[in-house]
């Protein structure tokens, strides 16, 4: 993609929801003050000005640095085309990719060499992952849970499962299925939280929607798990690719489980 010489260009996409998304782009802002041989061409945001004031934040940030920003409320762009609400399970409405469509018409205007989507609450279709390379984060193991992490998270516990991890997957048609590129594992299952597992053990969680189980303490245990090593392994992920070491698609997902690890026992004592 680069030679190991040049700065790696990305686009940044994100809804920018919450202080998740915010605080990833502001961990990658400082990195690449630290030395990371990445440049952030442009982030692009599928709200507009006023919209949320989370999302506000991360545009003021992300000017702040000086970086470009492009803004086009999705939700706007729909009720002028008078488009649907798409529901679970059906194929996406046509707006979708007409949307898709003006948003990689908008990203053309800059020069980047990858894109990268975290916590971008849109499906891309063809029109935008076509025309561009976009990785996606998704908080599970290449053969983990899909679906937003709330879900994976929820399907972990009811799942008994022992450890989970970060990846990052080249965007296609299959949702959170598209090749593998990288990848950390983290046990979510041991000493440190074994009476949280003995309140809430897999057979109960079974039986409980959604909510309840994002309102329990071993829940809450989990995310931070992975909240703690997502900003990380994502700028492991960029280092690798900017510095030459990872062509995406890679033959096989690099483990980054020791990168991600060694930068987190650096900025505090180790998280279980």
């Amino acid at each position: 993609m680069n030679s190991p010489s040049d700065r790696l260009r990305i686009a940044w996409l994100t809804t920018g929801r919450g202080p998740g998304s915010f605080g990833a782009l502001a961990y990658l802002f400082d990195a690449i003050g630290r030395g990371l041989p990445v440049d952030v061409a442009v982030v692009f945001v599928n709200r507009a000005r006023g919209e949320a004031e989370p999302t506000d934040r991360l545009i003021a940030m992300a000017e702040a640095h000086g970086t470009p920003v492009e803004l086009l409320s999705s939700v706007a762009f729909r009720k002028e085309r008078g488009g649907k609400v798409g529901r679970p399970g059906e194929p996406l409405q046509p707006w979708r990719y007409e949307y898709d469509a003006e948003v990689a018409r908008r990203l053309s205007q800059y020069r980047f060499d990858l894109g990268v989507m975290f916590g971008y609450m849109l499906i891309a279709t063809e029109p935008l992952y076509g025309r561009f390379t976009f990785l996606n984060d998704h908080p599970a193991l290449p053969d983990g849970p899909v679906g937003t992490y709330q879900e994976v998270i929820a399907e972990l516990i009811r799942s008994g499962a022992e450890e989970s991890g970060c990846m990052m997957n080249v965007v296609t048609g299959d949702v959170d299925r598209g090749p593998a590129v990288s990848f950390c594992r983290y046990a979510i299952r041991d000493a440190a939280n074994a009476a949280l597992w003995a309140e809430l053990p897999p057979e109960r969680a079974a039986g409980m929607d959604l909510e309840a189980v994002m309102a329990t303490p071993l829940y809450a245990d989990i995310r931070a798990r992975g909240v703690a090593r997502e900003r990380p392994f994502l700028v492991e992920t960029l280092r690798a690719i900017a510095e030459g070491r990872l062509p995406i698609p890679p033959p096989e997902p690099v483990d980054l489980t020791a990168e991600v690890e060694r930068a987190l026992a650096a900025e505090r004592p180790a998280v279980y």
